[in-house]
């Protein structure tokens, strides 16, 4: 069995973060899935599971069709399925992580 390790640094997570807010701020939320999946995407790429390194496969846009519905899910529930957002946003996550090699 291989090593599981990160190999990130910090500098680059914190150059990461900045530049996702900044998208976030110059286009008022309207880029806010590409600014996430440029940051996961980030992470995943330097994330090594039993010795595979994974990948990131999802897109901006499948995340942003995604926004959208749980946009409207939670304007159809008054506010009450923004609670399972994070979750929804996990589950797309990990469907679009596999391994690189």
């Amino acid at each position: 069995m291989g090593e599981s390790y990160f190999d990130g640094g910090l500098l680059q997570l914190i150059g990461w973060k900045l530049l996702g807010a900044l998208i976030i701020l110059c286009t008022f939320g309207i880029c806010t899935p590409w600014a996430i999946c440029m940051i996961y995407n980030w992470e995943i790429s330097h994330t090594v599971i039993n010795g595979h390194r994974l990948r990131f496969t999802g897109t901006a846009t499948g995340l942003f069709l995604q926004w959208i519905k749980w946009f409207f899910l939670c304007i159809i529930t008054f506010g009450i399925y923004g609670f399972w957002v994070g979750i929804a946003l996990k589950k797309w996550q990990v469907a679009h992580t596999e391994f690189a090699n």
